[in-house]
């Protein structure tokens, strides 16, 4: 057996997660997988309710109590976080693994100072505390780029604007030099002009710290501009994993495609924007099938009801991966 000479910091294998809920078990994933190299940015993009956000809260182990991880392993620096202790967990929590939320402003401790979250995660990972975690804590807020931060050090989150707020999260996550971030739709809510500005400051941090960084986002021209590959969701399935520049050129699951049709771009008017029919299955059905987006699939055909294996190939930005049973033909280079 021949080891791979680079193997990846972070890879998924055939993860499954279900929850308890009063109308039933709801099968949120089922065998995910997916791989990011260190220093890589990768994204997962799908429609709200697709799986992203539970995948990356499987990942840093902050499932919610009445869901469980059914199968799978999650592999990270050569251990797999599944079978770690809640201790080990929260030892790397901020320190090797760290995560930025949907909703900054709600995110941190409305009754703490920005200074004093950032000097709570550098005394829990670093051991440092008083005057030096203070300057530390500033340093973090001058290196997101927060204007004046030795009077910013002071203030309370609801002092702050959204971007602002969200710089501050990117901080609490930067502070001890994880190896691993994952950027949970790190855009939301915020203005155009902000928006860049926080996607250009990670990455150019994941550049100058070789930090890999997962981006979860609906927006695909977002992912487009700053991610390598592209990890597609539908359902708690990944559809299509494959190179960015091959996935927007010929998309091979049927709903990559109709997630390109319904994305503006340049020079496309809004009449030209076609919706995708229908919506996501109810995950509590015993019958899902195969393919999930069965329902919603001009090309569904009976074998899409049977178990379907995702289907392989190579090219020139690198491998790609398609989970379905009649792909769209892949475009020649």
């Amino acid at each position: 057996m021949t080891l791979d000479p680079n193997p990846p910091l972070l890879s998924v294998e055939g993860l499954s997660v279900a929850f308890r809920t009063r109308a039933g078990e709801v099968k949120a994933l089922e065998r995910v997988g997916f791989a990011i190299g260190r220093g890589e940015t990768i994204a997962i993009v799908g429609e709200s309710g697709s799986g992203k956000s539970v995948t990356a809260q499987a990942v840093m182990g902050i499932l919610d109590p009445a869901g469980r991880v059914t199968e799978g392993r999650i592999g990270f620096g050569g251990m797999d976080l599944l079978q770690a202790s809640p201790r080990e967990l929260a030892d790397m929590r901020g320190r090797e693994l760290a995560m930025i939320f949907q909703n900054p402003r709600g995110a941190l401790n409305p009754i703490r100072t920005v200074g004093d979250q950032i000097a709570d995660v550098l005394a829990r990972h670093e051991h440092l505390k008083g005057p030096a975690a203070r300057a530390r804590a500033m340093e973090m807020l001058a290196l997101v780029k927060i204007t004046d931060p030795r009077r910013r050090l002071d203030a309370y989150p609801f002092e702050l604007s959204g971007g602002m707020c969200q710089r501050v999260m990117i901080a609490l996550a930067l502070a001890c030099r994880p190896a691993l971030l994952i950027a949970d739709e790190p855009t939301t809510g915020l203005d155009v002009t902000t928006q860049a500005a926080i996607m250009d400051l990670i990455d150019e941090l994941g550049r100058s710290r070789g930090m890999a960084t997962v981006l979860i986002t609906h927006d695909l021209g977002l992912a487009a501009e700053h991610c390598r590959r592209i990890v597609v969701m539908h359902a708690g399935h990944v559809v299509e994993d494959a190179p960015a520049e091959a996935l927007f050129a010929a998309p091979r699951h049927p709903y990559t495609a109709r997630l390109l049709a319904a994305t503006p771009r340049p020079g496309r008017r809004l009449d030209d924007l076609v919706a995708i029919p229908g919506g996501l299955p109810d995950l509590r059905r015993a019958d899902l099938g195969g393919c999930r987006f069965l329902d919603r699939c001009e090309r569904a055909a009976d074998p899409c009801r049977a178990g379907v294996e995702p289907v392989e190939s190579a090219g020139p930005g690198g491998p790609r991966r398609v989970l379905c049973a009649r792909p769209l033909e892949e475009v020649a280079a």
